[in-house]
């Protein structure tokens, strides 16, 4: 045999060609396996509307920009502070939504991760209100007000006072589960604040003969309007608007002698995570223009973004503030610190000398 002859017995490529060799390759080595799916980024956040519309609007939207799949971890505002604070150093979840006073206490507790303004260039567009601290950023507002079905009631309310009025009595609804609402209220109509609360206090005992129910969760109070249980109430804007949406016959005031009570809703990165970088992102998203737009229009709630399109049916409603004027004069913030460190004991109080009998 000539050494050219040896030479190509020698060789694959003469032996199987080369379809046959690339063929013989694919087997040997297997398919080729699927790119690896991105560790999802967990959210935790109220349920209902709250989660699905985030859902919806921010992390669909985070999704398709980074390729990270997002999920959910659901619960009340106290129950999601207790499973953090079991879990502390080593978080079950990524970003934590809640209200910004007790997102104080998430701070006081070492929950929190001190944000990167850097990696939040959206957050130079926002209110200052919005600013709440180094490790939370508000994400849309609200107020605590008066709404009312005025089917079932016998006058026009248009004040905070009115509520104590004997007309309302057996008629009037109050949340429990935070009342810093109703006891600052009080106090601010009898010359105090949420520092020297104990100043309404009497008049708070003297609203008993109206109150009609409590309510712990949004789904029970939305309820009680419905029924007519509770026809006015001390409620969240953003459910007295999903009540009108759905066609019931609701009004919602700002109070002529006092302004609502404003609720800024934050998102924060737990501390200890391992997806800081993807954390930035999906809040840098959610307080962008774009992403404020929608949150806005579905929510009805306040844009924390002064760059945000408010449609024009919302300009002016309560809650929703589009200036610097509007956020300082319709709304009263409280001290975020104060009513952090109160609140337990404002719930004691409440529930001994208001729903106890």
């Amino acid at each position: 045999m000539t050494a050219l002859a040896m030479a190509a017995v020698r060789s694959p490529w003469a032996v199987f060609g080369l379809p046959a060799l690339l063929t013989l390759a694919v087997v040997i080595a297997g398919p080729s396996p699927a790119p690896a799916q991105k560790e999802p980024l967990v959210v935790s956040v109220w349920g209902g509307n709250w989660k699905d519309t985030i859902e919806k609007i921010v992390a669909k939207a985070y999704t398709a920009k980074t390729g990270i799949p997002v999920e959910f971890e659901v619960g009340g505002t106290i129950d999601r502070l207790a499973k953090a604070r079991v879990a502390k150093g080593a978080p079950l979840v990524d970003l934590n939504f809640t209200t910004t006073h007790v997102g104080r206490l998430y701070i006081s507790d070492g929950l929190y991760q001190k944000l990167d303004m850097a990696k939040l260039p959206n957050a130079k567009d926002l209110a200052k209100e919005a600013l709440r601290s180094d490790f939370h950023l508000g994400t849309w507002a609200y107020v605590y007000t008066i709404a009312y079905r005025p089917d079932q009631v016998p006058f026009e309310i248009t004040k905070w006072s009115d509520l104590w009025d004997p007309r309302l009595k057996g008629k009037v609804g109050l949340p429990d589960f935070d009342p810093s609402h109703i006891i600052t209220i009080a106090a601010l109509l009898d010359g105090g604040d949420e520092m020297n609360w104990q100043k309404g206090s009497e008049r708070l005992k003297k609203l008993k003969p109206n109150v009609a129910a409590f309510f712990s969760t949004d789904a029970r109070s939305q309820d009680l309007m419905k029924t007519g249980e509770a026809p006015v109430q001390v409620m969240l804007s953003i459910n007295a608007f999903h009540l009108i949406e759905q066609g019931l016959n609701v009004k919602v005031i700002t109070p002529t002698d006092r302004p609502g009570i404003v609720g800024i809703d934050t998102v924060a990165i737990m501390a200890g995570t391992k997806k800081s970088d993807a954390a930035h992102q999906f809040i840098d998203l959610a307080l962008s223009k774009e992403i404020q737009d929608q949150l806005v229009a579905t929510f009805k709630a306040g844009p924390t973004n002064m760059k945000t399109a408010v449609p024009a049916k919302l300009r002016g409603q309560p809650g929703v503030f589009t200036t610097p004027a509007e956020w300082k004069e319709r709304g009263y913030i409280m001290n975020d610190d104060a009513r952090a460190k109160t609140l337990a004991a404002w719930k004691d109080w409440f529930n001994a000398n208001i729903v106890a009998k």
